[in-house]
């Protein structure tokens, strides 16, 4: 990941913990493309909301991924926090979007997003690449 690509900030947090929950964030979209149950969904509305807009410390999700990087005695990398909450946006954009188009019965649009969204937590879990990071680097470019 290239920080000059992406928001700073003088926080840092657990790189291992942020990639196991995307992990978990990936197997539930999974989970939800196999089912079709939006109940799915509204978890993850809710776990994204509370990771961005109260404390990620009550993320059912985070409480998971810190528990398996504990489990699998994972060392601590510590990160950037500003680029991982960028993350988080988008994830819940991504969930939001999903969500109205299953509703809306837009089938198509919806199996869009939910590709687009797996292929960005592949890349965060195997390769520790955020594609919003670059989202970020075109937006910035394009308003300078």
């Amino acid at each position: 990941m290239n920080n000059i690509s992406c928001p700073v900030s003088l926080v840092s947090i657990d790189s291992n913990v942020a990639r196991i929950n995307a992990f978990y964030t990936g197997m539930f979209i999974v989970t939800y493309a196999l089912t079709l149950q939006v109940p799915i969904l509204y978890f993850l509305i809710l776990d994204f909301s509370t990771r961005l807009f109260y404390k990620r410390e009550y993320s059912f999700l985070f409480i998971l991924s810190a528990a398996t990087k504990n489990i699998l005695k994972l060392k601590s990398v510590k990160v950037d926090a500003a680029p991982k909450r960028l993350a988080n946006y988008f994830g819940l954009i991504f969930a939001v979007l999903i969500t109205l188009t299953a509703l809306l019965n837009l089938t198509a649009i919806m199996y869009s997003l939910v590709i687009i969204l797996l292929v960005c937590v592949f890349l965060e879990v195997v390769f520790n690449y955020c594609l919003g990071c670059e989202i970020y680097h075109l937006y910035k470019r394009f308003l300078s």
